[in-house]
């Protein structure tokens, strides 16, 4: 049976601990902040419209979510993934608009944690407080990424991109490694986050697959060679700014828990 609470708490615990390493008290705070009831999104429903208030920031527990924007005439704008793991941006603690839509690419079980939690979470564990701002600023590095990738990037490189960076994400919390990880996208969702179109993204996964990059099975993604695939798609990963355990000052503190990621690619 599917633990949520349970399996949320771990995500969060690991995906913190890329940041510091934690110790007891803080991993016990984390999981006492996660006490909200477990929702369920069914694929394809928005888990909250542009427009809206926000009401809570959401920690997507299974499954994979997408952020975006809509225009007038309908056509729709990726603009980030929500893996397992993953918290919607904190900053809408300071407006009163959601300047986006969040749905549901797949089922998704989340929870809903209100932005006082947090507060309080970060207040009494400053080194948490350091851990939330870090993720703020690594999910801004992601977007200029994006932007990048959009702008100078061809087809190739852009899908070749996406598909590493997803790698490395699903890697950090332990649903998946540069080798293999299931794919729940379908060619509409990877044109809409390339910018491409549907039959482009078709013809580049087929240019991808014959240069023996990727290949897929049903929706799993393989990657024989990851390094050849970074090449190939001009990646670097150094705006996920994996490096942050090795270098923090509070890495080091007494009675840390859990052990040292290896990032090395």
């Amino acid at each position: 049976m599917y633990d949520g609470h349970q399996g949320a708490a771990d995500l969060l615990v690991r995906r913190f601990g890329n940041y510091v390493r934690l110790t007891s008290e803080e991993d016990a705070a984390i999981r006492r902040t996660l006490a909200g009831p477990l929702r369920l999104a069914k694929a394809r429903r928005d888990l909250i419209a542009e427009g809206a208030r926000p009401r809570a920031a959401f920690l997507i527990a299974s499954g994979w979510a997408c952020q975006f924007k809509t225009l007038e005439d309908g056509r729709r704008q990726i603009v980030g993934f929500l893996l397992p793991g993953d918290i919607t941006d904190l900053n809408k603690l300071v407006v009163n608009r959601m300047d986006h839509s969040i749905a549901a690419v797949t089922e998704v079980r989340y929870l809903e944690v209100s932005f006082d939690a947090f507060q309080r979470l970060a207040a009494d564990h400053p080194r948490l407080s350091e851990v939330l701002w870090w993720q703020t600023l690594v999910s801004l590095s992601v977007q200029r990424e994006w932007t990048a990738n959009l702008g100078q990037r061809n087809a190739l490189e852009r899908l070749g991109s996406l598909l590493c960076e997803l790698a490395l994400r699903l890697r950090a919390v332990g649903l998946g490694g540069k080798e293999r990880y299931d794919l729940p996208l379908t060619q509409t969702d990877l044109a809409e986050a390339t910018g491409l179109t549907a039959v482009h993204v078709n013809r580049t996964l087929q240019q991808l697959r014959a240069s023996g990059l990727i290949s897929l099975s049903g929706k799993v993604l393989h990657i024989p060679n990851f390094a050849a695939l970074q090449k190939a798609s001009l990646y670097s990963a150094d705006y996920l700014h994996r490096d942050r355990p090795g270098t923090w000052r509070g890495d080091a503190v007494a009675g840390a828990t859990g052990p040292r990621e290896d990032h090395s690619l």
